[in-house]
């Protein structure tokens, strides 16, 4: 089924909601036409991704390169037992399709690198990082920051987590967290409850939305924190933060890398992962001292990006020092 009249659609579909736009039936003709970029089709997109569909977005790009799991389902409520296996932006696709015919969603079945998110920014209103990954986090942030486009945010992690509103006229992720964390547990170690990620979804649609229709306050400059093992939630604004610091170690895609650089991949041997480079040193660096670093470029890999991330920020001094991160949702 084709688009309806938008005026037909505001009358009925969308009944609920156009009171509440800042310029009503009108808002509502924009959504038509705006063309949201989500990157991850897993928890967070379960909540978003709907959300963002029965509101009326006219066109979803949804990027993710996972299969679903059975352990994705107590949280990624668009799968089914029978999605086992399958990409998930199939089924995301699938799912979605008979939600809102108004909606068109464009599923890309791959990792989101910087060569590919480069190419799919131009003409994206608003972008959503749902990927749950600091690598992708970081990357998509200095991308939009350099493009002028909207990037909403979300980490959730046990039972608590963020959302934030970065760039389009707001400082970068990096002003707010100018450095990867020491720590930085994954779900599979830490766990995750599936309300809490569904609820943070829904307050990174909340603020998508309202960044499409220009509502006030707006939600760029602003950072929501929710802790609901002990019901506490939090908010600050980031306007004035002082733009981070320029120097240090970037995030590389696979696809850049060439023989000419010095790579070393810290994943310890038995660790297995997707992607990996014939000539690059592998294993744990246990005497960084006596690295022989050039001076062209140096390229560590890891599977989390938190090795790859210290050891490039260690020698970012020293040489090209850039970090790549071979990175999963969550």
């Amino acid at each position: 089924m084709g688009r309806r009249d938008a005026g037909l659609c505001a009358m009925n579909r969308y009944l609920r909601q156009v009171g509440l736009f800042p310029q009503g039936e009108g808002d509502q003709k924009r959504l038509l036409d705006v063309h949201v970029l989500v990157v991850g089709a897993g928890g967070l997109g379960a909540t978003v991704l709907p959300a963002l569909v029965g509101a009326g977005c006219g066109r979803i790009t949804v990027v993710d390169h996972d299969r679903v799991d059975e352990g994705n389902l107590h949280r990624q409520t668009l799968f089914r037992m029978e999605d086992i296996g399958r990409l998930k932006v199939s089924c995301v696709a699938e799912r979605l399709e008979g939600l809102n015919p108004d909606c068109r969603i464009i599923p890309v079945a791959r990792r989101l690198e910087p060569a590919s998110a480069r190419c799919l920014l131009p003409g994206i209103s608003v972008v959503v990082d749902a990927a749950d990954s600091v690598a992708v986090t970081y990357m998509l942030s200095d991308l939009c920051l350099e493009a002028g486009v909207p990037l909403v945010s979300a980490s959730v992690l046990g039972q608590s987590g963020y959302v934030g509103g970065f760039c389009g006229g707001a400082p970068g992720y990096r002003a707010v967290f100018p450095d990867i964390p020491a720590s930085f547990p994954t779900c599979s170690e830490a766990g995750v409850l599936g309300p809490a990620v569904a609820a943070l979804g829904a307050i990174q649609a909340q603020m998508t939305l309202s960044i499409l229709l220009e509502m006030q306050p707006s939600p760029l400059g602003q950072l929501i924190s929710l802790d609901l093992e002990h019901w506490r939630s939090s908010s600050f604004r980031f306007d004035d933060a002082p733009v981070a610091e320029e120097g240090g170690p970037f995030i590389l895609g696979l696809e850049e890398i060439t023989e000419a650089d010095l790579v070393f991949d810290l994943r310890e041997r038995d660790e297995t992962g997707p992607l990996s480079v014939e000539w690059a040193v592998r294993g744990p660096i246990e005497h960084p001292e006596m690295l022989d670093m050039k001076a062209g470029r140096t390229v560590f890999i890891c599977a989390s990006g938190l090795r790859a991330w210290r050891a490039a920020k260690r020698f970012s001094g020293q040489s090209g020092t850039v970090a790549f991160i071979a990175t999963t949702g969550r």
